[in-house]
């Protein structure tokens, strides 16, 4: 079974390998994805893959060079980890990069990820894309 290391590993390379959050055999079928900071909360794969895709139509191109891992928080559930990271990236358009900070939380049944709690840096995000 694919427990919570591995499929935030995968999460990472996808990101770097400019696969964001589409890779559908990552997710749950009944996938819960947060973004508080936004407000936002999209629930079930297929509301989620939607959404990533609409998402990524309508911001501008991004490709992320790297990740660095600040801290990654075993629980006491097997299932839950808490991952502390920074991504960097640079917008095509501008050749503008940016480094913005993020926590998450990843949840993982059944080898899916069942939940993804993203705390993002917005400002440095907007900074980036601007």
């Amino acid at each position: 079974m694919t427990g919570p290391l591995a499929l935030y590993e995968k999460l990472k390379q996808n990101w770097l390998g400019g696969l964001p959050e589409l890779d559908e055999d990552l997710w749950a079928d009944d996938v819960v994805v947060e973004t508080p900071y936004s407000g936002r909360r999209v629930e079930g794969k297929a509301a989620w893959l939607a959404h990533a895709r609409d998402g990524r139509a309508t911001m501008p191109p991004v490709r992320f060079d790297g990740v660095r891992e600040i801290a990654v928080h075993e629980t006491k559930d097997p299932e839950v980890i808490v991952v502390e990271y920074e991504l960097t990236g640079t917008a095509l358009a501008t050749g503008k990069r940016g480094t913005g900070r993020f926590v998450g939380v990843l949840r993982v049944r059944d080898g899916r990820i069942a939940l993804w709690r993203e705390y993002q840096d917005v400002a440095a995000m907007a900074e980036t894309l601007s």
